[in-house]
Protein backbone atom coordinates (compact mmCIF):
# COMPACT_ATOMS: atom_id res chain seq x y z
CA UNK A 1 0.00 0.00 0.00
CA UNK A 2 3.00 2.32 -0.18
CA UNK A 3 5.13 3.79 -2.92
CA UNK A 4 8.25 5.93 -2.92
CA UNK A 5 7.28 8.76 -5.23
CA UNK A 6 10.67 10.43 -5.31
CA UNK A 7 13.82 9.98 -3.32
CA UNK A 8 12.32 11.74 -0.35
CA UNK A 9 8.56 11.08 -0.60
CA UNK A 10 6.57 8.12 0.68
CA UNK A 11 2.92 7.63 -0.37
CA UNK A 12 0.66 5.38 1.73
CA UNK A 13 -2.79 4.45 0.38
CA UNK A 14 -5.92 3.28 2.21
CA UNK A 15 -4.72 4.39 5.60
CA UNK A 16 -5.65 2.31 8.62
CA UNK A 17 -5.48 3.18 12.29
CA UNK A 18 -2.60 0.76 12.65
CA UNK A 19 -0.57 2.88 10.19
CA UNK A 20 -0.17 5.57 12.84
CA UNK A 21 3.30 5.97 14.32
CA UNK A 22 6.71 7.50 13.67
CA UNK A 23 8.17 7.33 10.17
CA UNK A 24 11.92 7.85 9.78
CA UNK A 25 13.69 9.00 6.66
CA UNK A 26 17.44 8.26 6.59
CA UNK A 27 19.82 9.98 4.21
CA UNK A 28 23.41 9.15 4.92
CA UNK A 29 24.02 10.01 8.52
CA UNK A 30 20.90 12.22 8.65
CA UNK A 31 17.62 11.05 10.09
CA UNK A 32 14.29 12.84 9.94
CA UNK A 33 11.33 11.66 12.04
CA UNK A 34 7.68 12.31 11.18
CA UNK A 35 4.76 11.41 13.44
CA UNK A 36 1.63 10.24 11.63
CA UNK A 37 -1.61 10.86 13.55
CA UNK A 38 -4.64 9.07 12.07
CA UNK A 39 -8.30 9.86 12.69
CA UNK A 40 -11.08 7.59 11.42
CA UNK A 41 -14.78 8.51 11.20
CA UNK A 42 -17.51 5.94 10.64
CA UNK A 43 -21.28 6.45 10.49
CA UNK A 44 -23.88 3.85 11.40
CA UNK A 45 -25.96 2.06 8.75
CA UNK A 46 -23.52 3.18 6.06
CA UNK A 47 -25.19 6.59 6.04
CA UNK A 48 -28.60 5.26 4.85
CA UNK A 49 -31.38 6.18 7.29
CA UNK A 50 -35.14 6.45 7.52
CA UNK A 51 -36.75 9.61 8.82
CA UNK A 52 -36.79 10.00 12.63
CA UNK A 53 -33.82 7.66 13.04
CA UNK A 54 -30.81 8.84 15.08
CA UNK A 55 -27.39 8.32 13.45
CA UNK A 56 -24.37 7.28 15.46
CA UNK A 57 -20.89 8.59 14.64
CA UNK A 58 -17.74 6.89 15.89
CA UNK A 59 -14.54 8.94 15.81
CA UNK A 60 -11.36 6.96 16.52
CA UNK A 61 -7.78 8.24 16.67
CA UNK A 62 -4.35 6.63 16.96
CA UNK A 63 -0.90 8.07 17.38
CA UNK A 64 2.48 7.14 18.82
CA UNK A 65 2.27 10.28 20.96
CA UNK A 66 -0.21 10.77 23.81
CA UNK A 67 -3.66 11.14 22.33
CA UNK A 68 -5.07 14.67 22.47
CA UNK A 69 -8.52 15.67 23.71
CA UNK A 70 -10.46 16.47 20.55
CA UNK A 71 -13.15 19.13 20.15
CA UNK A 72 -15.92 17.97 17.80
CA UNK A 73 -18.27 20.27 15.87
CA UNK A 74 -20.84 19.09 13.34
CA UNK A 75 -22.52 20.92 10.45
CA UNK A 76 -25.54 19.47 8.66
CA UNK A 77 -26.29 19.47 4.93
CA UNK A 78 -27.66 23.02 5.19
CA UNK A 79 -24.47 24.22 6.94
CA UNK A 80 -26.28 24.60 10.25
CA UNK A 81 -24.30 23.84 13.36
CA UNK A 82 -25.51 20.73 15.17
CA UNK A 83 -24.86 20.09 18.84
CA UNK A 84 -24.18 16.37 19.19
CA UNK A 85 -24.80 14.18 22.20
CA UNK A 86 -21.50 12.51 23.08
CA UNK A 87 -22.12 9.09 24.63
CA UNK A 88 -18.50 7.99 25.08
CA UNK A 89 -15.52 10.27 25.40
CA UNK A 90 -12.36 8.25 25.85
CA UNK A 91 -9.43 9.85 24.05
CA UNK A 92 -9.15 6.90 21.71
CA UNK A 93 -12.83 6.66 20.74
CA UNK A 94 -15.67 9.19 20.65
CA UNK A 95 -19.24 7.94 20.17
CA UNK A 96 -21.59 10.71 19.09
CA UNK A 97 -25.39 10.58 18.66
CA UNK A 98 -27.03 13.09 16.34
CA UNK A 99 -30.57 14.46 16.32
CA UNK A 100 -33.59 12.68 14.83
CA UNK A 101 -33.23 13.02 11.10
CA UNK A 102 -35.72 14.61 8.71
CA UNK A 103 -35.84 14.14 4.96
CA UNK A 104 -34.41 17.65 4.49
CA UNK A 105 -31.24 16.52 6.29
CA UNK A 106 -30.10 14.47 3.29
CA UNK A 107 -26.81 15.65 1.83
CA UNK A 108 -23.17 16.16 2.81
CA UNK A 109 -22.36 16.72 6.47
CA UNK A 110 -19.06 17.95 7.92
CA UNK A 111 -17.36 16.83 11.12
CA UNK A 112 -14.85 19.44 12.29
CA UNK A 113 -12.20 18.26 14.77
CA UNK A 114 -9.80 20.52 16.62
CA UNK A 115 -6.89 20.15 19.03
CA UNK A 116 -4.47 22.76 20.38
CA UNK A 117 -1.64 20.34 21.14
CA UNK A 118 -0.75 18.89 18.81
CA UNK A 119 -2.42 21.42 16.52
CA UNK A 120 -5.19 19.68 14.59
CA UNK A 121 -7.79 21.39 12.41
CA UNK A 122 -9.44 18.84 10.18
CA UNK A 123 -12.78 18.74 8.34
CA UNK A 124 -14.15 15.29 7.52
CA UNK A 125 -17.08 15.11 5.10
CA UNK A 126 -19.59 12.27 5.11
CA UNK A 127 -22.81 11.59 3.17
CA UNK A 128 -26.22 11.17 4.78
CA UNK A 129 -29.32 9.91 2.95
CA UNK A 130 -32.66 10.07 4.74
CA UNK A 131 -35.49 8.13 3.09
CA UNK A 132 -39.01 9.15 3.99
CA UNK A 133 -42.03 11.26 3.22
CA UNK A 134 -42.05 14.89 2.25
CA UNK A 135 -45.40 15.13 4.10
CA UNK A 136 -45.54 15.91 7.82
CA UNK A 137 -45.66 12.97 10.22
CA UNK A 138 -49.33 13.87 10.81
CA UNK A 139 -51.56 16.22 8.84
CA UNK A 140 -55.29 16.82 8.65
CA UNK A 141 -57.35 16.94 5.48
CA UNK A 142 -60.94 18.13 5.35
CA UNK A 143 -63.81 17.06 3.08
CA UNK A 144 -67.57 17.58 2.72
CA UNK A 145 -69.73 14.47 2.58
CA UNK A 146 -70.42 13.21 -0.99
CA UNK A 147 -67.51 15.23 -2.41
CA UNK A 148 -64.33 13.72 -3.95
CA UNK A 149 -61.02 13.82 -2.08
CA UNK A 150 -57.45 12.84 -2.99
CA UNK A 151 -54.93 11.64 -0.40
CA UNK A 152 -51.31 11.84 -1.45
CA UNK A 153 -47.90 10.96 0.01
CA UNK A 154 -44.68 12.09 -1.68
CA UNK A 155 -41.57 9.97 -1.16
CA UNK A 156 -38.15 11.55 -1.59
CA UNK A 157 -36.39 8.48 -2.99
CA UNK A 158 -35.79 10.01 -6.42
CA UNK A 159 -34.79 13.38 -5.00
CA UNK A 160 -31.96 11.91 -2.91
CA UNK A 161 -31.10 9.25 -5.54
CA UNK A 162 -31.80 6.33 -3.24
CA UNK A 163 -30.41 3.34 -5.10
CA UNK A 164 -31.90 0.55 -2.99
CA UNK A 165 -35.32 -1.09 -3.30
CA UNK A 166 -37.95 -0.87 -0.56
CA UNK A 167 -41.60 -1.73 0.05
CA UNK A 168 -44.59 -0.24 1.83
CA UNK A 169 -48.34 -0.27 2.38
CA UNK A 170 -51.30 2.04 2.94
CA UNK A 171 -53.64 1.29 5.85
CA UNK A 172 -56.89 2.89 7.04
CA UNK A 173 -58.71 2.74 10.35
CA UNK A 174 -61.64 4.82 11.56
CA UNK A 175 -60.32 5.42 15.07
CA UNK A 176 -57.70 4.35 17.56
CA UNK A 177 -58.14 0.89 18.98
CA UNK A 178 -60.02 -0.59 16.03
CA UNK A 179 -58.76 -2.95 13.38
CA UNK A 180 -57.02 -1.34 10.43
CA UNK A 181 -57.65 -2.24 6.79
CA UNK A 182 -54.86 -2.58 4.25
CA UNK A 183 -55.85 -0.61 1.16
CA UNK A 184 -52.82 -1.24 -1.03
CA UNK A 185 -49.21 -2.28 -0.93
CA UNK A 186 -46.39 -0.96 -3.07
CA UNK A 187 -42.76 -1.50 -3.92
CA UNK A 188 -40.14 0.76 -5.45
CA UNK A 189 -37.23 -0.88 -7.21
CA UNK A 190 -33.60 0.22 -7.06
CA UNK A 191 -34.20 1.88 -10.44
CA UNK A 192 -37.07 3.93 -8.98
CA UNK A 193 -40.02 2.10 -10.60
CA UNK A 194 -43.24 2.09 -8.56
CA UNK A 195 -45.54 -0.95 -8.45
CA UNK A 196 -48.89 -0.83 -6.61
CA UNK A 197 -51.41 -3.56 -5.76
CA UNK A 198 -54.95 -2.86 -4.54
CA UNK A 199 -55.77 -5.02 -1.52
CA UNK A 200 -59.07 -3.96 0.10
CA UNK A 201 -62.72 -4.05 -0.93
CA UNK A 202 -63.92 -2.40 2.29
CA UNK A 203 -63.48 1.09 0.87
CA UNK A 204 -64.36 2.35 -2.58
CA UNK A 205 -61.28 4.14 -3.86
CA UNK A 206 -59.30 4.63 -7.05
CA UNK A 207 -55.60 4.78 -7.85
CA UNK A 208 -55.24 7.79 -10.17
CA UNK A 209 -53.25 7.42 -13.35
CA UNK A 210 -50.46 9.72 -14.55
CA UNK A 211 -49.09 10.55 -11.11
CA UNK A 212 -45.39 11.28 -10.51
CA UNK A 213 -43.06 8.44 -9.63
CA UNK A 214 -42.43 8.03 -5.90
CA UNK A 215 -45.94 9.34 -5.15
CA UNK A 216 -48.53 7.19 -3.37
CA UNK A 217 -52.01 8.50 -4.09
CA UNK A 218 -55.61 7.32 -3.65
CA UNK A 219 -58.87 9.02 -4.64
CA UNK A 220 -62.19 8.65 -2.84
CA UNK A 221 -64.70 9.67 -5.57
CA UNK A 222 -67.58 10.19 -3.11
CA UNK A 223 -66.70 10.56 0.55
CA UNK A 224 -69.04 9.05 3.12
CA UNK A 225 -69.11 10.17 6.73
CA UNK A 226 -67.69 6.82 7.86
CA UNK A 227 -64.71 7.18 5.52
CA UNK A 228 -63.10 9.46 8.07
CA UNK A 229 -60.17 8.32 10.18
CA UNK A 230 -56.45 7.76 9.87
CA UNK A 231 -54.82 6.87 6.58
CA UNK A 232 -51.27 5.70 7.31
CA UNK A 233 -48.67 5.24 4.60
CA UNK A 234 -45.74 3.15 5.81
CA UNK A 235 -42.51 2.19 4.09
CA UNK A 236 -40.14 -0.61 5.07
CA UNK A 237 -36.42 -0.91 4.41
CA UNK A 238 -34.29 -3.65 5.97
CA UNK A 239 -36.94 -4.29 8.66
CA UNK A 240 -36.99 -0.63 9.63
CA UNK A 241 -40.09 1.49 9.23
CA UNK A 242 -41.15 5.08 8.59
CA UNK A 243 -44.70 6.35 8.33
CA UNK A 244 -46.81 9.41 7.64
CA UNK A 245 -50.49 9.80 8.58
CA UNK A 246 -53.33 11.84 7.12
CA UNK A 247 -56.32 12.39 9.40
CA UNK A 248 -59.40 12.75 7.19
CA UNK A 249 -62.11 14.91 8.78
CA UNK A 250 -65.56 14.77 7.09
CA UNK A 251 -68.38 17.30 7.61
CA UNK A 252 -72.12 16.73 7.09
CA UNK A 253 -75.27 18.82 7.68
CA UNK A 254 -78.85 17.63 8.25
CA UNK A 255 -82.21 19.32 8.87
CA UNK A 256 -85.05 18.18 11.15
CA UNK A 257 -87.70 18.25 9.85
CA UNK A 258 -86.50 18.08 6.28
CA UNK A 259 -88.21 20.00 3.52
CA UNK A 260 -89.52 23.56 3.19
CA UNK A 261 -89.97 25.81 6.20
CA UNK A 262 -93.64 26.65 6.83
CA UNK A 263 -94.78 30.04 8.10
CA UNK A 264 -94.40 30.18 11.89
CA UNK A 265 -92.52 26.86 12.06
CA UNK A 266 -88.87 26.19 12.93
CA UNK A 267 -86.23 23.72 11.84
CA UNK A 268 -83.13 22.35 13.57
CA UNK A 269 -79.93 22.32 11.53
CA UNK A 270 -77.23 19.95 12.76
CA UNK A 271 -73.62 20.31 11.67
CA UNK A 272 -71.37 17.38 12.52
CA UNK A 273 -67.75 16.53 11.86
CA UNK A 274 -65.86 13.32 12.43
CA UNK A 275 -63.43 13.62 15.32
CA UNK A 276 -61.16 14.03 17.01
CA UNK A 277 -60.44 17.70 16.36
CA UNK A 278 -57.43 19.79 17.21
CA UNK A 279 -57.51 21.36 20.72
CA UNK A 280 -58.17 24.84 19.30
CA UNK A 281 -60.83 23.85 16.74
CA UNK A 282 -64.55 24.60 16.95
CA UNK A 283 -67.73 24.72 14.82
CA UNK A 284 -69.65 27.84 13.87
CA UNK A 285 -73.10 28.43 12.33
CA UNK A 286 -73.36 31.66 10.36
CA UNK A 287 -76.36 33.16 8.50
CA UNK A 288 -75.34 34.28 5.02
CA UNK A 289 -78.42 36.02 3.58
CA UNK A 290 -82.10 36.24 4.31
CA UNK A 291 -81.63 34.97 7.87
CA UNK A 292 -81.62 37.19 10.94
CA UNK A 293 -79.66 35.52 13.70
CA UNK A 294 -76.34 35.87 15.45
CA UNK A 295 -73.40 33.58 14.77
CA UNK A 296 -73.43 30.52 17.02
CA UNK A 297 -70.17 28.81 18.03
CA UNK A 298 -69.54 25.47 19.70
CA UNK A 299 -67.09 24.82 22.49
CA UNK A 300 -63.58 23.82 21.47
CA UNK A 301 -63.24 20.25 20.18
CA UNK A 302 -67.04 19.68 20.09
CA UNK A 303 -67.92 17.68 16.98
CA UNK A 304 -71.62 18.61 16.73
CA UNK A 305 -73.45 21.94 16.73
CA UNK A 306 -77.22 22.51 16.41
CA UNK A 307 -79.08 25.70 15.62
CA UNK A 308 -82.85 26.33 15.64
CA UNK A 309 -84.05 28.69 12.92
CA UNK A 310 -87.42 30.03 11.86
CA UNK A 311 -86.31 32.11 8.87
CA UNK A 312 -85.55 30.81 5.41
CA UNK A 313 -82.20 31.62 3.87
CA UNK A 314 -78.65 30.39 3.33
CA UNK A 315 -76.71 29.06 6.31
CA UNK A 316 -73.05 28.12 6.51
CA UNK A 317 -71.35 25.80 8.97
CA UNK A 318 -67.61 26.40 9.36
CA UNK A 319 -64.89 24.36 11.01
CA UNK A 320 -62.45 26.92 12.40
CA UNK A 321 -58.94 26.10 13.60
CA UNK A 322 -56.42 28.71 14.74
CA UNK A 323 -58.71 31.40 13.34
CA UNK A 324 -58.75 29.83 9.84
CA UNK A 325 -61.83 28.35 8.17
CA UNK A 326 -60.69 24.85 7.27
CA UNK A 327 -63.95 23.76 5.64
CA UNK A 328 -67.49 25.14 5.12
CA UNK A 329 -70.84 23.53 4.31
CA UNK A 330 -73.52 25.80 2.79
CA UNK A 331 -77.13 24.75 3.44
CA UNK A 332 -80.16 26.52 1.93
CA UNK A 333 -83.43 26.52 3.86
CA UNK A 334 -86.38 27.25 1.56
CA UNK A 335 -89.63 28.80 2.66
CA UNK A 336 -92.90 26.96 1.96
CA UNK A 337 -94.19 29.71 -0.36
CA UNK A 338 -91.04 29.53 -2.41
CA UNK A 339 -91.29 25.77 -2.48
CA UNK A 340 -94.98 25.89 -3.51
CA UNK A 341 -94.25 28.48 -6.19
CA UNK A 342 -91.48 26.27 -7.49
CA UNK A 343 -93.88 23.34 -7.56
CA UNK A 344 -96.53 25.41 -9.39
CA UNK A 345 -94.00 26.74 -11.87
CA UNK A 346 -92.65 23.26 -12.40
CA UNK A 347 -96.15 21.86 -12.86
CA UNK A 348 -97.05 24.65 -15.30
CA UNK A 349 -93.92 24.11 -17.31
CA UNK A 350 -94.51 20.37 -17.25
CA UNK A 351 -98.15 20.80 -18.31
CA UNK A 352 -97.20 23.14 -21.14
CA UNK A 353 -94.61 20.72 -22.37
CA UNK A 354 -97.12 17.88 -22.18
CA UNK A 355 -99.77 19.89 -24.09
CA UNK A 356 -97.20 20.86 -26.69
CA UNK A 357 -96.17 17.23 -27.10
CA UNK A 358 -99.80 16.10 -27.42
CA UNK A 359 -100.49 18.86 -29.96
CA UNK A 360 -97.50 17.82 -32.02
CA UNK A 361 -98.67 14.22 -31.85
CA UNK A 362 -102.18 15.19 -33.00
CA UNK A 363 -100.85 17.26 -35.90
CA UNK A 364 -98.58 14.44 -36.99
CA UNK A 365 -101.43 11.93 -36.71
CA UNK A 366 -103.81 14.25 -38.66
CA UNK A 367 -101.33 14.80 -41.45
CA UNK A 368 -100.70 11.08 -41.66
CA UNK A 369 -104.45 10.33 -41.75
CA UNK A 370 -105.03 12.95 -44.48
CA UNK A 371 -102.27 11.45 -46.61
CA UNK A 372 -103.68 7.95 -46.24
CA UNK A 373 -107.16 9.23 -47.23
CA UNK A 374 -105.84 10.98 -50.36
CA UNK A 375 -103.86 7.89 -51.33
CA UNK A 376 -106.99 5.69 -51.01
CA UNK A 377 -109.03 8.17 -53.09
CA UNK A 378 -106.46 8.15 -55.88
CA UNK A 379 -106.38 4.35 -55.92
CA UNK A 380 -110.19 4.21 -56.17
CA UNK A 381 -110.16 6.67 -59.08
CA UNK A 382 -107.49 4.59 -60.82
CA UNK A 383 -109.55 1.42 -60.45
CA UNK A 384 -112.68 3.19 -61.80
CA UNK A 385 -110.76 4.51 -64.78
CA UNK A 386 -109.33 1.06 -65.51
CA UNK A 387 -112.80 -0.50 -65.31
CA UNK A 388 -114.23 2.05 -67.74
CA UNK A 389 -111.46 1.30 -70.25
CA UNK A 390 -112.18 -2.43 -70.13
CA UNK A 391 -115.92 -1.81 -70.68
CA UNK A 392 -115.26 0.27 -73.80
CA UNK A 393 -113.07 -2.47 -75.30
CA UNK A 394 -115.77 -5.13 -74.86
CA UNK A 395 -118.44 -2.97 -76.60
CA UNK A 396 -116.23 -2.49 -79.67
Amino acid sequence: RSDIKTQYKLSVRDLKLSDAGIYTCEYGTHKVHTSLHIVNLTISLDGHFLQNEVPELILTQNSSSPLPDLSITLFDSNNNRVTPEIQNRSRQKYIVNLKKLKTVDSGTWVCQIHSDSPLINQNISFAVKVLGFQNPDLERKYAIVDSPVILSWDLNSQKIKWKKGFTGQLNWKQQEGVESHELLDFSITAEGQLHETKKSNNLLFEIPESIPESTIQVKLPKVHFNHSGQYQCQLEYERRYAQSKIELVVMKVSANPAGPLSRGASVTLTCQVSGPLAPNAYLSWEPVNGAKMDIKNSKQREVKLEVNISTAGLWSCHLIEDGDKKISFHYHVEGASVWINNVIIGASIGGSLLAFALGCLCIISGVSWQRRRQRAKRMAQARQHLLENKTCQCQQ
